[in-house]
């Protein structure tokens, strides 16, 4: 078979050694006999999986004790709804930070929920997301202001927090670049990430939550309550079992690698080389200004649409398959998670260069 490399936002590209681990497991799960989409998740077999996953991603992310760590359901979509019903309890008062399509969507569900007055604090539309927006100071203090760390359509990312936020409880939106960028946990009362892009199948969503921002006294249906979720360790009902065995694995293989600060060296070094190729092309351009762009998400255009069609089809011919950008902004877009090899940006590059050359340069 064809070396194929996989530039997808989501599902994404996974370790090659985790899928063959997953393959030679999946008919009979540590020898029981069973496939792990076959044990009882009342069974040893998986609270034992689930407490070395959950002791992995702690040792990763450097998770205190005080913060509960669970896997849920619903991916990060439902999150945009569980952290308002869970933490809109003070002033009932919630910022946003709006810097792209998916805190968009998070704003549009929060302001679904009642009696809560949702403020959109700072917001990049003036500039087409093409930047990050410039968080004023705040005159009030929010139940909890909302921030998407990492923008995977638009391709923006803060590498550091807004100053202006210090002072605020923070909610992180970690969905793309979970792990493959060093935060503070403890800068953060809460912080999920949908798994499909830089842990593993989708299926499963990461919630690191405060403890202490928990309250019992909250009367929500037991599925949207994280108390009620954090008690029943991530099962109340059937948890996704498959989804946190791979995510399992990958942790795994991400503490063999180095750790965080291994993987943020390799997205800086793949990162770095296809923007320079960027920078300096005649033909292609990185639309975002170069102190927001994205280590993990990286879109480019020719300025020609047709143009940009047939690249995305050529580029599959080669090998090097989903490059097509987000409908909502065109052209192509490289995402270049933690398991995404080096080589294949090389290999793109490559690409790239005989493909200028094959039309002329010109934009």
């Amino acid at each position: 078979m064809a070396q194929i490399y996989n530039f997808s936002a989501g599902p994404a590209v996974l370790p090659v050694s985790v899928v063959h681990q997953v393959q030679s497991e999946l008919v009979s799960y540590k020898n029981s006999g069973m496939s792990i989409m076959e044990i009882s998740h009342r069974s040893s077999l998986y609270t034992d999986m689930e407490a070395e996953a959950e002791e992995n991603l702690r040792k990763l992310m450097r998770i205190p004790a005080e913060y509960d760590v669970l896997f849920l359901q619903g991916g990060g979509t439902l999150q945009f709804a569980m952290v308002p019903l869970n933490l809109a309890k003070g002033n009932n008062q919630v910022g946003y930070i709006d810097s792209g399509h998916w805190a968009q969507r998070a704003i549009e569900e929060a302001q679904l929920v009642p009696k809560i007055k949702t403020d959109v604090v700072a917001s990049a539309a003036s500039t087409n997301y093409t930047t990050l927006p410039e968080v004023p100071k705040l005159k009030k203090q929010y139940d909890y202001i909302h921030l998407t760390l990492n923008n995977t359509i638009e391709g923006t990312m803060y590498r550091k927090l807004p100053e202006n936020l210090k002072h605020q409880l923070l909610v992180g939106d970690m969905s793309s670049n979970i792990m493959a960028q060093r935060y503070n946990v403890e800068d953060f009362g809460l912080i999920y990430a949908g798994a499909q892009k830089n842990i593993g199948p989708a299926g499963m969503t990461v919630v690191i939550v405060k403890h202490e921002l928990l309250d019992d006294k909250l009367e929500l249906p037991a599925m949207l309550s994280y108390v009620k979720q954090a008690a029943k360790h991530s099962a109340l009902n059937t948890p996704p079992v498959f989804a946190i065995y791979v995510a399992g694995l990958v942790f795994k293989w991400l503490l063999e690698q180095g750790g965080v600060e291994e993987m943020q060296k390799r997205n800086e070094k793949k990162a770095e080389l296809l923007y320079n190729y960027l920078d300096s092309s005649s033909l292609f351009n990185a639309p975002v200004t170069k102190d927001a762009r994205s280590l993990t998400n990286i879109p480019f255009v020719t300025g020609n649409a047709e143009l940009d069609q047939r690249f995305i089809a050529d580029a599959q011919e080669s090998g090097l398959v989903n490059l097509k950008g987000h409908r909502s902004v065109g052209g192509m877009r490289a995402s270049l998670y933690n398991a995404f090899p080096f080589e294949g940006v090389q290999k793109l590059i490559e690409f790239m260069e005989r493909f200028e050359q094959s039309v002329g340069g010109n934009r």
